[in-house]
Formats: structure tokens, C-alpha cells, sequence
């Protein structure tokens, strides 16, 4: 029952193109207590599907340009091959934190968007 529901959890967070994996690692170390590598892994095979989805949904309703899209994701594919070499050759612990902090600079990031937002929207009001 767990599976369900971290399934339909991350695959909305996904749908919506805010970081469905991250929700799914850490919902899986969390809840159903996997090792990092073991979630990290998961996550990667539960990219496939929802990625494609998410393609086509996309491709239809033309939010896709596809210049820049290609060229990220040829360089996303290298990024990923050092990124899975450097996972599998580092220690659980050292990926736990990196990935703690990993969220924590998200997290400043979108506290420190949500107070710029506010603060355009109180110029214009003022205005």
C-alpha cells in the first residue's frame, strides 16, 4: 500500500514538472526505509515512464522548444553517466547529506522566489 501511494504522490509532483524523484527518494528512505543508493536507483527507473509521459503531454499542448530541449538533454546524458559513477563509488552517508543539502538549496531558492514575487507585487500595488 505504501508503494501506492508514494507512486501517486510522486507521480502528480512529476506531472506538474516539479521534481517527482525528489519527492520519490526521499519518500522512499523516509517512509520505506531503502537505502540512498537503493531510492536513488528506483528513481531513475521511475523517470522513465513518467518522463515520457510527460514528453508527449507536452509535445501536444507545444510547451516544448525543441532546440534547447535536445541539447540539454545530450548533456543531461553525460552529466548522468559521472553522476551514476560518482553515486555508485561513494558512501551512503556522504549521498544522504549531499542530498540534504541538495533540498535545502531548493528550498532557499523558492523561499528566496516566493519573497521577490511579494515584493513585486506590493510595488505594483503601491503604484
Amino acid at each position: 500500500m505504501g508503494e501506492i501511494l508514494i507512486g501517486i504522490i510522486s507521480g502528480i509532483v512529476s506531472g506538474l514538472g516539479m521534481g517527482g524523484g525528489t519527492i520519490l527518494i526521499l519518500l522512499l528512505t523516509i517512509v520505506m526505509k531503502l537505502e540512498q543508493h537503493v531510492a536513488q536507483a528506483a528513481n531513475l527507473i521511475f523517470f522513465i515512464p513518467t518522463s515520457v509521459v510527460a514528453i508527449i503531454v507536452n509535445l501536444k499542448n507545444k510547451n516544448v522548444e525543441l532546440k534547447p530541449a535536445i541539447l540539454v538533454s545530450i548533456f543531461g546524458i553525460l552529466g548522468s553517466i559521472i553522476g551514476a559513477r560518482f553515486s555508485v563509488n561513494t558512501n551512503v552517508k556522504i549521498l544522504r547529506k549531499a542530498f540534504a543539502v541538495f533540498l535545502l538549496v531548493i528550498v532557499i531558492h523558492e523561499i528566496y522566489t516566493i519573497i521577490k514575487e511579494n515584493k513585486k507585487i506590493k510595488t505594483r500595488q503601491n503604484k
